[in-house]
């Protein structure tokens, strides 16, 4: 393991990308030091260690700046090489779960846009959305051929595990919230199974938002984005 050194890292709570890199910290038993950032005030620091897109998450160990939150995940895989591993040492497993995650980045964005547009484009856009959530289910038997395993066995999430949670696991509260759910286990279930699953593990629990800061955030977001209602 690298010798014990001085991790930090920048985030804010209700990030999904933060939310991932602070998982993969957990998750590998790394002691680090959360910063909060308020992203209608940015930090000094923030700005100095992201430049270009002056967002979180940021990691900073010993000093140096690691931005975005995949090259982050791998960082922390290729820097603390005990195990548990993120990602797998086959290139042709890591291709693979490489691939997944490019692809369920565009299906949040879809399904964050379903949440907050109304009429024909909303229906258009959850059209969309849900044809992509079948090629999701039908490819992750693959990936899972003998179902989601219990992570609370041996078995610890990794790269592609983190990275569904951090765009799906608050699903639930945002179907709840906006009242219209996609991911519902009739169409889904392993989908939804592999969500259980990560709602099951200690590290993810410590992790996630509360329900009611995250149905807080899910107001803003209407405010932000839907009119008012007459």
């Amino acid at each position: 393991m690298a010798e014990k050194s001085s991790v930090k890292l920048h985030g804010m709570w209700a990030s999904p990308f933060a939310l991932r890199a602070n998982l993969a910290l957990k998750i590998k038993g790394i002691e680090f030091e959360y910063i909060e950032e308020d992203l209608t005030n940015k930090s000094e620091l923030l700005l100095q260690y992201n430049p270009v897109h002056k967002k979180v998450p940021v990691l900073v160990h010993n000093g140096l700046p690691i931005a975005e939150s995949l090259v982050i995940l791998e960082y922390i895989d290729e820097t603390w090489t005990d195990p548990p591993h993120l990602l797998p040492k086959d290139p042709y497993e890591r291709s693979k779960l490489r691939f997944w995650v490019a692809f369920f980045q565009p299906v949040f964005d879809l399904m964050r846009k379903a949440l907050v547009t109304e009429g024909e484009a909303q229906q258009n856009t959850i059209r969309e959305l849900l044809e992509k959530l079948d090629v999701a289910e039908e490819g992750m038997k693959e990936i899972f051929p003998n179902g989601v395993p219990s992570f609370l066995e041996d078995v610890k999430p990794g790269y592609l595990d983190i990275v569904f949670y951090s765009l799906f696991g608050t699903q639930e509260a945002a179907g709840e919230f906006f009242g219209v759910k996609f991911i519902k286990p009739e169409r889904y279930p392993l989908l939804v199974s592999w969500i259980e699953a990560l709602n099951q593990v200690p590290e993810v629990q410590e992790v996630t938002p509360p329900k009611a800061k995250m149905m807080g955030f899910f107001q803003f977001l209407r405010q932000k984005y839907l009119p008012p209602k007459a």
